[in-house]
């Protein structure tokens, strides 16, 4: 009976069917979501309030993908995307939707994710709008652009949605226009010398991806050309072309990965010319930033997150905290000022070196980084007689470790400052956080990426009182 229920769900729609379709509400990748006979279809394009014509483009067990045919009621909001690569692109979801709708819809992306996986009433939270930008545009500090063939000429751009195909992008409205003008220049450069782009299929040629990072504040900006092969034809030659044709770069960087994977950066880096790193000013703090080093790619945006961030965690100068996810200690160092001490760990040694560096010449004595996991060195000092008052957890999109959650919850800590960037997995650990005696008290909501579908939060865990 189970399995003729599943059939007949399935059969309820055909690949090329098409039909009237009202959008609900936005999906965590930015797709309009509607329902067909009870059924979840996914249309990329559509918007929340839209009535439109779908055509089913793909099937699943549980959902359908389909495509927009016709609008046949279009939402107040709707607009006319500024960027002729925006519909092959991929980078930027929301293009067609006016910010002020942006902002209110990244909102309830966030409700969603809490009512799917908690039992939580965000009513009984201090649930904020989303804060947005002045002017969302230009605002990415760092640009990492693969460099393929189309019709014999180098192009350099993002794979288009869903495939290996990619799209030449020669300039980007979302990037600092210094990474635009380093990109197309280095294509040139490489093309003039007859330096080839990597061919994934034939395991052939050298360039992979050019990245570029501009710090904002400081001006300084770092080419790191990556390649498939340690040896660089002419490599001496394209320095020194960079030197005469873009003499503001300060640090040019060489990184090897030889691997068939995804991954931009391989394991080698050498430095081709200038400085290792570059520094990049937050607020009134300046860091160190080598070629690999994760650092907030808004930084606009960056002085607002971890002001939030240091207003959850509610700091008196007494308080012990320890930095997870540290990175090159960005949120840490700027908590430092009104802790008694900070601890923070990663598991990217480079990361801990530049964090280390960093706090040093910010002139904080109450900063300690360590290589490694959080969950490894929490026991071992609580062990040691050292227990923190906060935890500021900042983790990738997957969330956080099982183990680390189980650490936090046989550590407790008085408070937890959740930095997320994806809210189902925020979602997600909340709930465990909730049953291992938190209450969840603030949701933030930040957009980090104006024009995508992607919301950062600030999320302000309590140790529930026992009495």
């Amino acid at each position: 009976m189970e399995k003729q229920r599943k059939k007949q769900t399935e059969l309820k729609m055909k690949v090329g069917q098409r039909f009237p379709l009202t959008i609900k509400r936005l999906g965590i990748d930015g797709e309009g979501v509607g329902y067909y006979k009870r059924q979840v279809v996914f249309v990329r394009g559509a918007l929340p309030g839209e009535e439109v014509v779908c055509e089913v483009t793909k099937l699943h067990r549980k959902f359908a993908e389909g495509k927009i045919r016709k609008i046949r009621k279009a939402s107040p909001h709707r607009t006319e995307a500024p960027c002729p690569v925006y519909d092959k692109c991929g980078g930027c979801q929301l293009l067609h939707l006016t910010y002020e709708g942006q902002l209110k819809e990244k909102k309830d992306i966030v409700r969603q994710a809490f009512e799917r996986y908690t039992k939580l009433n965000l009513d009984k939270v201090k649930f904020a709008d989303t804060v947005g930008m002045e002017e969302p545009w230009r605002y990415r500090n760092k640009s990492q652009m693969q460099v393929g063939n189309a019709d014999d000429k180098l192009i350099t751009g993002l794979f288009q949605t869903g495939s290996h195909r990619l799209i030449d992008i020669p300039e980007c409205i979302v990037q600092h226009p210094k990474t635009d003008e380093v990109t197309r220049t280095v294509k040139e450069i490489l093309e003039s010398l007859n330096i080839s782009a990597y061919n994934e299929k034939k395991r052939k040629g050298t360039v992979r991806t050019i990245v570029t990072r501009v710090g904002f504040e400081t001006g300084e900006v770092q080419l790191v050309l990556v390649t498939a092969t340690r040896d660089f034809p002419k490599r001496d030659l394209f320095v020194e072309k960079i030197n005469e044709r873009l003499p503001f770069i300060e640090s040019i960087v060489q990184n090897i990965n030889p691997k068939k994977t995804s991954m931009i950066f391989g394991e080698e880096t050498i430095v081709l010319d200038g400085k290792e790193k570059i520094r990049e000013t937050l607020g009134e703090l300046s860091f160190n930033l080598s070629a690999q080093a994760f650092f907030q790619l808004n930084p606009a945006q960056t002085n607002k997150l971890y002001d939030l961030a240091k207003e959850a965690a509610q700091l008196t100068g007494n308080e012990r905290v320890v930095d997870a996810y540290c990175g090159v200690g960005t949120i840490g160092l700027w908590l430092a000022d009104e802790a008694k001490e900070l601890r923070g760990m990663d598991v990217v040694k480079a990361s801990i070196d530049d964090a280390r560096n960093n706090a040093e010449q910010l002139g904080f004595t109450n900063a300690i980084f360590e290589t490694g996991k959080a969950e490894e060195w929490l026991p071992k000092w609580v062990k040691e007689g050292w227990k923190p008052d906060v935890i500021v957890v900042d983790p990738p999109r997957s969330g956080l470790d099982e183990s680390l959650i189980n650490t936090i919850a046989r550590v407790k800590p008085k408070r937890i400052v959740y930095v997320s960037c994806n809210p189902s997995t925020l979602a997600k650990n909340t709930n465990d956080l909730l049953k291992a005696g938190y209450q969840l008290e603030q949701l933030q909501p930040v957009d980090m990426f104006p024009h995508t579908a992607h919301v950062e939060c600030v999320a302000q865990l309590v140790l529930r009182d026992k009495n």
